[in-house]
């Protein structure tokens, strides 16, 4: 049965500590996982609805994929559904599936329960029973139990006829929330089927929730290592610039970009840990594009190969070899730079540097040299 579906990926995720669905969870953006399992089981189209300051998000986690569309959504989650619908261009009785972005882990086989369900139903839900048992609770003590008998707890993607949810949305009062898109329904008149639910479609709504996810994840993830190596020699200058800090020096590295070594053998590292050649092959010295480039655009571009593959940069290691400049004054803004270059949390970035004894063209004062490391998460 032929289908499309809406994603709301509209929320600010306020409990989780940010926008969550942006965020990744076994090497893969939240709201990616929800829009490729929709697409695998054959959705005609997805829709995903957004805050209208995330497209530039919208377009990075879901890149390399076809079939779907961003569209903006509204102040409140039924405001960004009815945002989805208006945007879909299906017959009256096409079947739309709608989704929360923050339910990351949708399955082939709820999907094809929900389109069985629909055949003889206005909606259909997925939900599990309630195997907890309940109280009700005042100033923190105990005030009563609640008999969990016919109590479910209901998920997304819920499922109806485009007609109808439209139609449903059409008479739902302006001044109340809808918990979702079974209530509305309901609301209109409507027969809402429950069908058998997935313990792994949980909803990530706490920072908690995503060491659990991981854990959940049906993916599984490997680990790849890169190294890089770069050096410059020492010319004429004011200043030095050193993993994405200009640092005052009575020398400059010479070299056809701002010759930040530092970030060259980052990026390096990055490309060599996903076999995606060097810095030199993405950005040829003899292109006068780069002449005096900022070598912080190598860098991200790097950290975007790795996204567009599914991955995520767990950590990165930089050295730096040389007599001078100090170092240790500026690593602290260093660290900070490439985080910020990144996205990594500070634990992540490690810089450092060193001395060659006097021995070699480091030693010598002729050239400053630089090594990174870096373990990336990419699907199996």
């Amino acid at each position: 049965m032929g289908f499309s579906a809406i994603v709301v990926a509209a929320g600010s995720g306020s409990r989780a500590g940010g926008a969550k669905q942006w965020r990744r969870v076994a090497g893969k953006p939240v709201v990616r996982w929800s829009v490729e399992a929709l697409l695998d089981a054959g959705a005609r189209e997805v829709v995903v609805v957004i805050a209208a300051d995330a497209r530039e998000e919208a377009d990075a986690a879901l890149a390399g994929l076809d079939g779907w569309r961003a569209v903006f959504g509204g102040a409140t989650r039924a405001g960004s559904v009815c945002a989805g619908l208006a945007a879909l261009g299906g017959a009256d009785d096409e079947p739309v599936l709608i989704h929360d972005a923050a339910r990351p882990f949708l399955s082939a086989e709820v999907i094809a329960r929900l389109l069985a369900g629909l055949v003889d139903a206005d909606g259909v839900l997925p939900a599990l029973p309630v195997a907890d048992s309940l109280r009700r609770g005042r100033e923190g003590m105990v005030s009563g139990a609640v008999d969990r008998e016919n109590l479910w707890r209901a998920q997304t993607p819920q499922a109806f006829r485009l007609k109808t949810i439209r139609d449903a949305y059409a008479v739902w009062p302006a001044d109340e929330a809808a918990t979702d898109e079974a209530a509305v329904v309901e609301r209109a008149g409507g027969r809402v089927r429950l069908i058998p639910g997935d313990a792994r479609l949980t909803k990530l709504t706490y920072p908690e929730d995503f060491a659990m996810a991981e854990a959940l994840s049906p993916a599984r993830t490997t680990i790849r290592i890169g190294q890089g190596f770069d050096v410059h020699r020492w010319g004429p200058g004011t200043s030095v610039w050193l993993c994405g800090v200009e640092i005052p020096h009575d020398q400059t590295l010479i070299g056809h970009s701002d010759a930040d070594a530092g970030l060259h053998a980052l990026t390096d590292a990055i490309l060599g840990a996903i076999a995606d050649g060097d810095i030199g092959d993405h950005f040829p010295p003899s292109d006068p594009e780069w002449k005096g480039a900022s070598s912080d655009r190598f860098l991200v571009h790097a950290a975007e190969r790795v996204a567009l593959r599914g991955g995520r940069i767990v950590n990165v290691d930089v050295t730096l070899i040389c007599e001078q400049p100090k170092v240790k004054p500026h690593r602290q803004a260093m660290r900070e730079r490439l985080a910020a270059l990144l996205k990594l949390p500070l634990d992540a970035v490690s810089v450092k540097a060193t001395t060659s004894e006097g021995l070699g063209f480091t030693g010598r004062g002729e050239g400053l040299a630089a090594q990174a490391a870096v373990s990336i998460e990419l699907p199996a």
